[in-house]
């Protein structure tokens, strides 16, 4: 897929960026990735409110193969082959994939400040004696 054919596929959802990512790309609003595209195929971000409209499409979860196992990223799926002929409906499955994005992005912010901090040993200072130089009184 080319930069053209997503920039338009994702235009009823309004403007987007894409980034090379891996051998395909990312797509983003805000900042904020909600989309793959890999092997010729987009991946919308999703959670436990829209795996089921997935599911219920016959969507995959997007797999990738990794020292010979498969590996499931549940998070993303794949966008089902329907919606490429109705961009009015994937703008609404977009908007959904965004907000299921922006809101694993808060949770990962809330995670992460509410782990302490990784602090070095400390190490103690063992005072060691001076040396007198020549001439100073004791």
């Amino acid at each position: 897929m080319d930069r053209d054919f997503l920039l338009d596929l994702f235009s009823g959802f309004g403007a987007v960026t894409l980034r090379r990512m891996f051998s395909g790309y990312g797509v983003s609003r805000d900042g904020t990735n909600f989309a793959l595209v890999l092997r010729g195929a987009v991946y919308l971000r999703a959670d436990e409110r829209s795996i089921p409209q997935f599911e219920a499409e016959g969507a995959k979860p997007f797999q990738y193969t990794a020292r010979g196992k498969t590996v499931t990223l549940g998070s993303y799926w794949q966008l089902p082959e329907r919606l490429y002929d109705d961009p009015d409906e994937l703008a609404g499955w977009a908007r959904s994939a965004f907000e299921a994005a922006r809101q694993a992005a808060v949770l990962k912010s809330a995670k992460k400040s509410r782990q302490p901090k990784a602090r070095g040993k400390k190490t103690e200072k063992v005072a060691t004696p001076r040396r007198r130089s020549k001439g100073q009184a004791t």
